[in-house]
């Protein structure tokens, strides 16, 4: 799961504090701790949910403009089930980290 450079600030700052994926199952667990920068990101809450459920009140607070933009990043490969992520950015290490990595910049 990794996020674009433009995301980064913002969750940092704890702007941005959910994402929306289409995936074929999850692929962080809540309770996880993932590397973020010079912090990491702890998932407090994942659980699916319609695509209807997408307002543009949730594409502001995934950090995106709108539903449409964020749908056009949410989609990763053949994935059908949509899914909100909630999280929160703390500073540090954490003793927790696992291998997923959240400092990329490529997808979401």
């Amino acid at each position: 799961m990794t996020f674009t450079k433009r995301l980064r600030e913002p969750i940092t700052r704890g702007e941005v504090t959910c994402s929306v994926r289409i995936w074929q199952r999850p692929h962080v667990k809540v309770g996880g701790h993932y590397r973020f920068g010079s912090g990491y990101i702890e998932v407090t809450s994942i659980r699916r949910i319609a695509i209807s459920d997408i307002t543009p009140a949730l594409a502001i607070r995934s950090g995106f403009p709108g539903v449409v933009a964020l749908i056009k990043i949410a989609k990763h490969g053949s994935g059908e089930n949509v899914y909100l992520i909630e999280f929160e950015y703390h500073e540090g290490r954490s003793s927790a980290h696992r291998r997923a990595d959240f400092r990329g910049a490529r997808d979401h």
